[in-house]
C-alpha cells in the first residue's frame, strides 16, 4: 500500500480524489490546503499528490519541501490553470508531473499508480 499525501483546497474534489485513490488500495492523508500538508511533510510518503493554487502555501512551495525533506519523492501536480501548468515545469523539483483539470478520477488514479510504479 503506497502512502500519498493529498492537498487540494476544493473539498468536494478533495474528498471525490481521497475515497478513489483510497478504493484503489492507497493510503491517502488529506489537507486542506498548503499550510496542513507541510505539517505532515516530517512522514515517509510515496507520492504528493498536490493542487498548485491554493490559499497560503501553494502546491509549488509545498512540493520544493516536500523535495528537500524526502529526495526522490514522487510529486504530481493538478492544476485547473493552463499558465500556471505551463510555468510550474519551470519552479517544480525535477520529475514532477501536471496533471491540468478537469481530469478524470481515474485517470488520476492510472497516473499515480504510474508514478508510484516507476
Amino acid at each position: 500500500m503506497s502512502r500519498i499525501l493529498l492537498a487540494e483546497d476544493d473539498d468536494s474534489l478533495r474528498g471525490f480524489l481521497a475515497r478513489a485513490l483510497e478504493r484503489a488500495g492507497h493510503d491517502v492523508t488529506a489537507c486542506a490546503d498548503g499550510d496542513e500538508a507541510v505539517t505532515f511533510l516530517d512522514e515517509p510518503w510515496d507520492l504528493l499528490l498536490t493542487d498548485i493554487v491554493m490559499p497560503g502555501l501553494d502546491g509549488i512551495e509545498v512540493a520544493r519541501q516536500a523535495a528537500a525533506k524526502h529526495p526522490g519523492l514522487r510529486i504530481m501536480f493538478i492544476t485547473g490553470f493552463a499558465a500556471v501548468a505551463l510555468a510550474a515545469g519551470e519552479k517544480a523539483p525535477a520529475g514532477s508531473k501536471v496533471l491540468s483539470k478537469p481530469i478524470h478520477l481515474r485517470e488520476i488514479v492510472s497516473e499515480v499508480e504510474r508514478m508510484i510504479a516507476a
